[in-house]
Order: structure tokens, then sequence, then C-alpha cells
């Protein structure tokens, strides 16, 4: 059974730094492409990066230069690097993982920042 199991979430202050991990049960891991999304209190969920089996990363307009997403394809993990964090930016954190026609999602992480 494939997993995805997110961890790093937690309250922060504004400006502060939070750390998020992906662990995916895929055995071809390194194949898939890997992406983390957020879904706020009452809005539809929207991508925040990507990086693809290449490595290839992309971002939403509102997180470029704030996040970086990176993956360590030998431990089967994505990461995803926040800083500079902002109220807008609390929202539960879900890790994807897509290749071909199969994805995956895990069951998300919270992240609040707040002062």
């Amino acid at each position: 059974q494939v997993r995805l199991v997110e961890s790093g979430g937690g309250l922060v202050q504004p400006g502060g730094s939070l750390r998020l991990s992906c662990a995916a049960s895929l055995s071809t891991f390194g194949t898939y492409d890997m992406g983390w999304y957020r879904q706020a209190p009452g809005k539809q969920r929207e991508l925040v990066a990507s990086i693809t089996s290449f490595s290839t990363t992309k971002y939403a307009d509102s997180v470029k230069g704030r996040f970086t997403i990176s993956r360590d394809n030998d431990k089967n993990t994505v990461y995803l690097q926040m800083n500079s964090l902002k109220p807008e930016d609390t929202a539960v954190y879900y890790c994807h993982g897509v290749r071909d026609l199969r994805d995956y999602w895990g069951k998300g992480t919270l992240v609040t920042v707040s002062s």
C-alpha cells in the first residue's frame, strides 16, 4: 500500500521558518513527480511547489523566493523549506506524487503562521 506521510508542520510566528518532509513508500520514488499543495480554510487546494523526476522545480508566484522544494531519492523523501512565513501561508499542506496515470496524496500537515 502506497503511503505519503507529511511531517514538520506546526505553529510559527510571521517571518519564521519551517521545513516540511514527505516520506513516500514508493519503490520507484525517483521516477515520480512530486509536489506540495495547500488548502486554507474556505479556499480551494492550490499547488505550492513541484519537482519533477529530473529535479526541475516550479513555484506558485506567492511563494517564489521564500519556499524551496527538494528531494532525496535515496531517502524517498521530498522537502519544502519555507522561509519568511506570512499569516496567509496558514493552511494544511499536502504531499502529492504522480507518475503516468497513478497519483497519491498524503493526509496533510497543518501550518499555522500567527503571532
